[in-house]
């Protein structure tokens, strides 16, 4: 199999995309086709996509990191997050599942406290506890 192409995402791709992000569980909230990029096969098959997204209280947020299941652990999620990363300078916050933390802290990204969070993720992290997903963190690459 050949090695997907990574470019920005067009507006015909949106479906796919919104497809993906809920075939994998992830939050599918704030998703716009502009702010993606996308992993292709050479066919056009969509592999794994991933945005950064701007919130309300000024902060971004690197979000909606997505890989199919038959292309994963081919480097797709990293060949993303390292686009994305050089294409939007720090601060970025995220999001994720407590077992991924190690694997973001190699981009840069560090757990970080409530206290230190911008406005956005402090109700997130709130609601989390609320309904009982202490399994998550949030990061920040500075």
């Amino acid at each position: 199999m050949d090695k997907p192409i990574l470019r920005p995402a067009r507006k015909e791709e949106f479906p796919a995309i919104r497809a993906l992000i809920y075939a994998v569980g992830i939050n599918p909230t704030g998703l716009d086709w502009r702010r993606f990029i996308i992993a292709v096969t050479p066919e056009g098959e969509l592999a794994g996509c991933g945005q950064v997204k701007p919130h309300a209280d000024g902060s971004r947020e690197l979000a909606s990191i997505a890989v199919r299941p038959g292309f994963r652990l081919q480097g797709i999620a990293r060949a993303i997050l390292s686009r994305l990363l050089a294409e939007n300078p720090p601060p970025l916050y995220l999001l994720c599942r407590a077992r991924l933390g190690p694997f973001y802290e190699r981009f840069g990204f560090r757990a970080i406290q409530l206290n230190e969070m911008p406005l956005y993720f402090r109700c997130l992290m709130r609601a989390a506890r609320i309904f009982r997903q202490v399994d998550v963190l949030v990061m920040l690459r500075e």
